[in-house]
């Protein structure tokens, strides 16, 4: 999925000047990265608003269009206001097609009706993480990652390292091959099927 974004370059900075982008219903954020200068922009709030719901909005390679000049970049950060539904600025990264970013990108959990562990056992699918970092270079950045559960049993879990990468995509470990998901043994099983019996 591609995204466009329309900026604006701004040079006020401050919370006053913030607070007036806000009120004219723009979104203070900012672009740094790359061999140019950081440079501050606003964007339309309803706009970046609906993107921001979109997971795919997230991972992907964005296209800013800054006063006409377009910039690819990624989005790093976001801040919400506590519960309003009111985006308070965000920050956004340039890409270089050339160097490898270091991405965040979400998982996607299939088969988990059919899997031993869910279907035989009884057990329950626990999800530690709902996303994976990657390596990649921004062509080959993917909108998510598979996690097939169809042959995982009880008492059992995936690994970062067992996920099924695209071509030229690897998973930032630092170091720890942590577990994505398990699927938990049925609790007092035996217990439950001898009081069931009696």
């Amino acid at each position: 999925m591609k995204f466009e974004l329309e900026a604006r370059k701004r040079t006020l900075q401050g919370s006053g000047a913030s607070r007036r982008l806000r009120r004219q219903n723009r979104v203070p954020a900012i672009v740094y990265g790359g061999p140019a200068a950081v440079q501050l922009i606003d964007l339309d709030h309803n706009e970046i608003l609906l993107d921001l719901r979109k997971e795919a909005f997230h991972s992907s390679i964005l296209t800013l269009n800054i006063d006409g000049a377009r910039e690819s970049v990624v989005l790093r950060d976001s801040q919400m206001h506590p519960w309003k539904p009111l985006v308070l600025h965000c920050d956004f990264q340039r890409v270089d097609a050339g160097h490898a970013i270091h991405q965040r990108v979400p998982l996607h959990f299939i088969n988990a009706e059919i899997a031993p562990g869910v279907k035989i056992s009884g057990g329950n699918v626990s999800h530690v993480h709902n996303d994976v970092e990657v390596s990649c270079l921004p062509q080959d950045l993917p909108a998510f990652i598979e996690v097939d559960l169809k042959d995982l049993e009880a008492g059992h879990a995936i690994h970062a390292s067992e996920l099924v990468f695209p071509p030229g995509v690897k998973p930032v470990l630092h170091g720890d091959d942590y577990v994505l998901v398990s699927i938990s043994a049925k609790k007092g099983g035996d217990e439950a099927e001898g009081a069931a019996a009696s």
